[in-house]
């Protein structure tokens, strides 16, 4: 059997640092808020090239956080309009909603899946004030132009980089292109965690005071609450794990990479159409998705052969019923959710599974 991912494979290369480093936390009796953190959020942001990195408790709250942010500081206000992709994973939504704002849904690009500039800026209304752009599977959207129309209509810019650490367009990193981002470490990521974490970066200092104190309980000083803050603070484990892997991620990124280039040059079917990838040294490849008319069938040739799959992901958040509200038609978007899937590849990925993976693909009929 292969599976679609082994984490116990990925991690089990780090196992005698990873034990130090809990060995670590353990001996120095502070477990919250620790040096740890502190290092960790330093190291993050100088990958990322910004000025800060705040350590949350997951992606959901890193996203969530930055527009409670842009709230308290008067840069928002209940029904503002958030331009979101409609075919990301439905976190990106639970955060315009958590915060009374109206998720606006835009078709994507449906070569690359991400936001397509076009129907973004077709979607702009006097009440929109905020550019969620998602980077789907590892690779970024098209940053430059979101940005150019984002200071065209004074709107403010959110990355959504759950799934894209140490990606870039033109040489600037996820993360570094909007006024704020979202990272998630969820164990699957690229950069993950053995448990829940997440972080927001950014350029400005007063928006990486206001997350960290929101995520605080509001306090910046003991007892002392300047705003209803919430519990959503980086762990001080996950954080010494989150270093460990961090200074090993562009070793992994070359992996996925390799075996990346291996698949768009090695598999040769007309009933599976590959990813668009514009630069292959700027994609992470968190996953490679495919896409396939006769899906169900293709997963189940896959699975005859012991050759595990995902569908990333299968039921838009438009047709969720916790998004009744949202029902719409977005033909791209369903048709992508009716046709992708995820196939196996991560840091351990033996070479002779991988061939079997392209030989089994390729006789798909």
């Amino acid at each position: 059997m292969i599976p679609f991912l082994d984490l116990k494979i990925t991690n089990s290369q780090y196992r005698s640092e990873l034990l130090e480093a809990a060995t670590r936390v353990i001996d120095s009796g502070w477990y919250i808020q620790g040096e740890e953190v502190s290092s960790f959020e330093q190291e993050f942001a100088a990958y990322s090239n910004t000025n800060h990195c705040v350590g949350v408790a997951n992606g959901l709250d890193a996203l969530t956080l930055v527009l409670r942010a842009w709230k308290e500081q008067g840069r928002l206000k209940d029904g503002d309009e958030i331009i979101v992709p409609a075919n990301t994973f439905i976190a990106s939504i639970l955060a315009i909603s958590e915060n009374s704002l109206v998720p606006v849904l835009v078709e994507p690009d449906e070569k690359t899946h991400n936001l397509c500039p076009y129907k973004v800026e077709a979607a702009i209304t006097p009440r929109t004030k905020v550019i969620l752009a998602v980077h789907l599977y590892g690779q970024l959207a098209d940053m430059p132009a979101l940005m150019d129309i984002a200071e065209r209509h004074g709107l403010l810019v959110l990355e959504d980089a759950a799934q894209a650490h140490g990606a870039s367009r033109q040489g600037r990193k996820a993360g570094s292109w909007g006024d704020a981002a979202g990272f998630s470490f969820y164990p699957g990521k690229n950069l993950g965690a053995l448990g829940d974490a997440g972080a927001v970066t950014t350029q400005d200092d007063e928006l990486a005071c206001m997350v960290r104190t929101l995520g605080n309980y509001g306090s910046q000083r003991k007892y002392n609450h300047t705003v209803k803050g919430i519990n959503s603070r980086l762990d001080e484990m996950q954080a010494a794990f989150l270093r460990v892997k961090l200074h090993n991620l562009d070793v992994e990124i070359a992996q996925r990479q390799r075996l990346a280039s291996i698949y768009l040059s090695s598999i040769d079917n007309r009933l599976i159409d590959l990813p668009l990838v514009s630069d292959m040294h700027a994609h992470v490849f968190h996953l490679f998705v495919v896409r396939c008319s006769r899906r169900e069938a293709f997963i189940d040739h896959l699975q005859e052969s012991g050759i595990g799959t995902m569908v990333h992901y299968p039921l838009p958040p438009h047709k969720q019923l916790a998004y009744r509200e949202l029902e719409a038609h977005y033909p791209i978007c369903e048709r992508l959710a009716n046709e992708i899937v995820s196939i196996p590849l991560y840091p351990g990925l033996a070479d002779e599974q991988q061939t079997s993976i392209i030989d089994t693909i390729n006789t798909f009929r």
